[in-house]
């Protein structure tokens, strides 16, 4: 199997706890490959089904949170919600979008 198209390698790495390992990438945006994995490194190169598997699991652990970062209203709107509804007002605001985007 290869890389999928959109599997960012680092952070493929990264969620498998690999990323101290010495390696070169073809290119540094995705889709990329790993095009040298340094024989000095304590772990084994992943296969691309794991770099896969991994990268999938991360977007999934992550996602919600840039949803919701990018649904929330500004600190400033925020905080003039607090002023004129309490925090009540605010709790209820907030939840609209944290019910959205659940944590995994």
């Amino acid at each position: 199997m290869a890389i999928n198209s959109d599997t960012d390698i680092n952070l493929a790495l990264l969620q498998l706890g690999k990323n101290a390992n010495t390696y070169k990438l073809d290119q540094s945006c995705t889709p990329h490959k790993i095009i040298e994995w340094d024989s000095g490194n304590s772990d084994s190169q992943p296969t691309d089904d794991e770099l896969n598997t991994a990268y999938t699991a991360w977007k999934t652990a992550e996602e919600y949170k840039i949803n919701r970062a990018n649904e929330y209203p500004s600190i400033p709107s925020q905080l003039d919600d607090i002023y004129h509804n309490g925090i009540d007002g605010w709790k209820a605001t907030i939840k609209v979008t944290k019910d959205k985007y659940p944590k995994p």
